[in-house]
């Protein structure tokens, strides 16, 4: 099973892998500025894991801050936790992926305008979301946030609208359809599932940010591997590499224990990275085969969000305070009560593990799927 403890090693070695596959791919030019792009990216490492603690003051002092609903009764479940603290490694993340640019403008110009609308929707969506951690905005009104921050990158996007059918069909309907405006309807569409699959499917400490993590190392190496045929998978991995390092921190606080919680500000920018990584990258549908599990959650949970079953606000499990063990509850439909559901009682430390775990084995059959299944039907 993995270790959670393990994820910055997981980081070291997939970016180890990134700078090896760009070497050879990359003109020197190109290459260096991508080396000044890692020298930013360890830079807004630093600088998030010297902030988050004083900006964690600052919050608490601000009265915003939460108690661990999942040490509820113990003396670790009175303790006041900063909230909302993924605002500190997104805003670090924005300042230093524009300072990027000056490394990349003069060897990439084409992308510039594609970087630029990127950046503008995340500002967008980390400046709504923490505006939702402090007004606590409900669902109806979070649904909307995510389709108005990508609009920029909807502007941006000059990617075809042509998807590739299945052999199956093609003798009736040819190798590709055009989707025309639709295609841009799945990637608002895109946009708004991303940067909430992750905020449904949270509430373990470490899980949020150890899940993203675990997405975007995905991205990394797809845009590697795939990098030879588009220059659009540089730019996406300029927009992923420095998200890595920023995410990274902040994990190292919110693992378990959790010292800070990410709040829904982290959430919203994940998701919305994610996104433009990925529509501006144009490998929207590959997106999906490394969220596997966050498509099972919002699967599982539709009766719930659909107002079919009643939906608590915190879809948590039940913690047994003699135990020290989190239960079930089976009226509360997510994976994190799937998974406990399967695999029995357990601690809140080894869920994240079992969960995390999970995450990593959805991503290598994603990866079969989008390359050992290409084979067979595309």
């Amino acid at each position: 099973m993995f270790e959670t403890r393990f994820i910055p090693c997981l980081v070291v070695f997939v970016l180890g892998y990134v700078l090896n596959g760009l070497k050879s791919a990359l003109n020197p030019e190109q290459f260096l500025a991508f080396l000044g792009y890692m020298g930013l990216s360890i830079f807004a490492y630093v600088l998030s894991y010297w902030m988050i603690p004083k900006i964690a003051k600052l919050t608490e002092k601000a009265d915003i801050f939460g108690y661990d609903i999942n040490k509820k009764g113990t003396d670790a479940g009175k303790i006041k936790i900063p909230e909302s603290l993924g605002i500190v490694p997104a805003t670090i993340y924005l300042i230093f992926n524009i300072i990027g640019i000056l490394f990349t403008r003069a060897y990439m110009p084409d992308l510039i305008m594609s970087h630029i609308s990127g950046l503008l929707a995340i500002t967008f969506i980390v400046f709504l979301g923490f505006a939702d951690d402090v007004l606590d905005l409900a669902w109806r009104y979070k649904l909307l946030l995510p389709p108005i921050a990508s609009l920029p990158v909807i502007v941006a996007y000059t990617g075809g609208t042509q998807i590739v059918l299945p052999q199956l069909i093609r003798p009736y309907l040819g190798q590709t359809i055009d989707l025309g405006p639709i295609y841009y309807l799945y990637m608002i569409m895109l946009s708004t599932f991303q940067s909430n699959a992750i905020n449904i499917y949270a509430g373990v400490n470490g899980l949020e940010v150890g899940q993203s993590i675990i997405i975007a190392l995905s991205i990394a190496i797809y845009n590697v591997i795939e990098i030879s045929t588009q220059q659009q998978h540089l730019f996406s991995l300029m927009i992923i590499v420095p998200y890595i390092s920023s995410a990274l921190a902040l994990y190292n606080y919110n693992r378990y224990p959790s010292k800070v919680f990410v709040g829904d500000v982290f959430c919203y920018w994940s998701g919305m990275t994610f996104a433009v990584a990925a529509v501006l990258g144009h490998f929207s549908k590959t997106l999906m085969l490394f969220c596997i599990p966050q498509l099972i959650n919002f699967l599982y949970s539709l009766p719930q969000l659909f107002g079919i079953i009643p939906c608590p606000r915190h879809r948590l499990p039940r913690y047994d305070e003699k135990t020290g063990l989190l239960y079930p509850i089976k009226t509360n439909l997510t994976l994190i009560n799937l998974m406990l559901l399967i695999k029995g009682p357990t601690s809140e430390k080894n869920l994240c593990r079992v969960l995390l775990s999970f995450q990593i084995l959805c991503t290598i059959i994603g990866f079969a799927i989008r390359y050992l299944g290409s084979q067979m039907f595309f």
